[in-house]
């Protein structure tokens, strides 16, 4: 018997792929920032890095090295998650300040370009509204719109996102799905009430959009 929540398990509305990703696609990373599980997504795979019990700079280190390991300088664009507009002073914010200064300060001295991308937005890209689960009770709502975006991601993408940091690497691949889009390459045919996210991310100004 499946141990999946029910809310993980409704599907997405039928979206098609665009059409098979071509082999000469622009390198694209998505990163969902966090301090215990950050996401990372080219857009076809997903991987969470996972510090483990590592603390303050140590902690802080792990999430640059690693991403500088997966992220080459020839990348051609990073989105990052930004800060949700709700988020209020709370043990790690400013650690997570810390680690977001740091990430995007080692794109830019590898002359990597990054655009920032606030999380309403990403949702939006993934399940074509903000809020998708309002009509659930409150205290359900923030981990069912979670698992709607992944199973958005498995089902649009055929991206798995497994185990531990699994909502992570959903989000990153949503990201990078929309850098490959704003690029002219989406990775699949959105309608307007998905696409209009792009027009809410604060995206590199010496890098113009092929398509938006």
């Amino acid at each position: 018997m499946s141990t999946v929540p029910m809310f993980e398990v409704e599907a997405p509305a039928a979206i098609t792929p665009a059409r098979p990703a071509p082999l000469d696609l622009p390198t694209v990373y998505g990163l969902d920032l966090s301090l215990t599980s950050t996401g990372i997504s080219d857009g076809t795979t997903a991987q969470a890095l996972i510090p483990g019990d590592r603390t303050g700079h140590d902690r802080l280190e792990f999430h640059r090295r690693s991403i500088r390991e997966r992220v080459p300088d020839t990348t051609s664009l990073v989105v990052i998650e930004g800060v949700a507009m709700s988020v209020g002073y709370r043990p790690g914010v400013e650690e997570m300040t810390y680690l977001r200064g740091l990430i995007r300060h080692d794109l830019w001295r590898r002359r990597i370009p990054f655009a920032i991308c606030p999380p309403q937005h990403r949702i939006i890209y993934a399940c074509g509204v903000a809020n998708p689960a309002k009509d659930l009770p409150a205290n359900k709502r923030k981990t069912a719109a979670k698992g709607m975006v992944r199973d958005a991601v498995i089902n649009r993408y055929g991206v798995p996102c497994d185990g531990r940091g699994r909502y992570d690497q959903a989000d990153a691949t949503v990201l990078a799905a929309m850098g490959l889009h704003w690029l002219g390459y989406p990775l699949a045919v959105l309608p307007d009430t998905h696409r209009r996210a792009l027009s809410g991310v604060t995206w590199p100004e010496n890098l113009p959009a092929v398509a938006r």
